[in-house]
């Protein structure tokens, strides 16, 4: 994993405080508590706007979380290619089909700690269904699935329950599915179904 914001402790103090004003004069605010495990997946949902990535990382540093999460590789491109990395992205070219589920349960089995936002539409467009990608990471790491959520209704973002996934993916996406029901993202015509 790449060297990330949360490696440097007087940007971590400062972003955290930055991120507390920030949601304040907004009115937003964090809500939930950082898991106490030292590994799980975070959804990210629903996405919606370009806007649930700033607002996801304002959480986050709230929480003084380190966590990676994926983007298109479009998102990493100069001059920004960096700056992303340095906040904890990691491109993923859409275009190649990579095994990014083998990949991120062997990093997973290789790392003390890690956490790993997944936004499962894959877009901020209108889609059927959630990619189950991040459900499959989390039962072949044998990690929890934390349910991150940004409700723009309520204006609170934060980390819902953990769901430790029993591989009856149906059951388990229907436990999903109950939670972000009443989670409202800023374009909620683009919401999908999540199976």
């Amino acid at each position: 994993m790449n060297y990330t914001i949360f490696d440097t402790p007087v940007c971590k103090t400062l972003l955290r405080w930055f991120s507390i004003f920030f949601l304040k004069i907004t009115g937003w605010r964090a809500e939930g508590h950082l898991p106490a495990v030292p590994k799980f997946i975070l959804v990210g949902a629903p996405h919606t706007s370009n806007w649930d990535l700033p607002y996801m990382l304002f959480i986050v540093f709230v929480f003084r979380a380190k966590i990676y999460w994926m983007g298109k590789e479009t998102l990493f491109r100069k001059p920004f290619k960096k700056f992303f990395k340095w906040l904890g992205g990691i491109p993923i070219d859409r275009s190649k089909s990579y095994n990014v589920v083998a990949q991120s349960i062997q990093q997973f089995k290789e790392s003390e700690n890690l956490i790993l936002a997944i936004a499962p539409s894959g877009t901020r467009k209108k889609v059927k269904k959630w990619k189950t990608g991040f459900y499959h990471i989390a039962k072949g790491a044998n990690i929890p699935i934390s349910l991150g959520f940004l409700d723009y209704r309520r204006k609170v973002g934060g980390f819902g329950p953990l769901l430790y996934p029993t591989g009856d993916f149906e059951a388990d996406m229907k436990i999903i599915g109950e939670f972000y029901a009443g989670v409202t993202g800023k374009h909620p015509e683009k919401s999908m179904s999540i199976i």
